[in-house]
């Protein structure tokens, strides 16, 4: 789940919610900016259902007893992060061989350094059935995977920084995730700077000055608004399943003398 924390309220988006935004962003990448369009329907897969591990999860938010507030994907303990993780990625696989080894090492990147039993045997589990579809691929290109791995972690980012910040905030209410921009991947040859520049100019419009889309983009936030006072008397899941759903139309656009080459 991403929260967001006001005084009287939280702010609840789910993360397939998120990921949809991110696959919208993918499907409209410029085709002359794509590498290996052979795989293209793949890859968008994957992007769009990055966290399908988490939408059973999501329905029913966890309440963090250590911080008083609903748990975050930031916090959310490591244990069942693995069981709901690989659920998700095993989904994926069996939808697209592709976009289920583009999942797997989006996921494994998350606990590589965990010193915890069950994550170290995720990451080897994961490496493993990496190593598998790439054996199984008959044209497996190392640098088009890390080119599309680099497409997922960019829109991941967009759309995050969509998610985690409030609609219009100004650059100094930012997301410290994102003060000083949306990181560029490595594989994006076609790019020459690390960072992408990006602000609200209103609640419903986003400024980037990289701008590799096929003109602008709108996406669909979805979410949810449960109070607090709400939460202490009925809980955080009857809170939340009661809430009415909040969708809000934001647009995505290039800054005057944007860059895509």
């Amino acid at each position: 789940m991403i929260v967001r924390d006001h005084s009287d309220r939280y702010i609840l988006i789910e993360q397939d919610n998120h990921a949809h935004i991110s696959g919208k962003l993918a499907a409209n990448w410029q085709e002359a900016l794509f590498q290996g369009d052979r795989v293209r329907k793949a890859v968008e897969f994957a992007i769009y259902h990055h966290d399908l591990g988490w939408r059973l999860l999501d329905k029913q938010p966890f309440w963090n007893d250590k911080s008083n507030r609903p748990y975050t994907f930031l916090d959310f303990p490591e244990l069942p992060k693995t069981v709901f993780y690989k659920h998700g990625i095993d989904e994926v696989e069996q939808n697209d061989t592709y976009a289920g080894l583009l999942c797997s090492r989006h996921y494994t990147r998350f606990l590589e350094n965990s010193t915890l039993e069950e994550a170290r045997l995720f990451v080897q589990h994961e490496k493993r059935r990496q190593q598998r579809i790439k054996q199984s691929l008959p044209a497996f290109d190392q640098a088009s995977f890390d080119f599309h791995y680099g497409l997922l972690q960019f829109c991941d980012n967009v759309s995050l920084y969509i998610c985690l910040n409030e609609p219009g905030a100004a650059k100094e209410q930012e997301h410290p995730f994102f003060k000083d921009g949306i990181p560029i991947p490595d594989s994006f040859a076609f790019l020459k700077q690390k960072k992408a520049e990006v602000a609200w100019m209103n609640d419903q419009t986003i400024m980037m000055d990289v701008f590799p889309f096929n003109g602008s983009v709108d996406v669909m936030l979805k979410q949810k608004t449960v109070t607090k006072e709400s939460i202490l008397e009925k809980g955080v899941i009857e809170s939340y399943q009661n809430a009415p759903l909040q969708q809000t139309t934001i647009m995505i656009e290039a800054k005057e003398g944007y860059i895509t080459n």
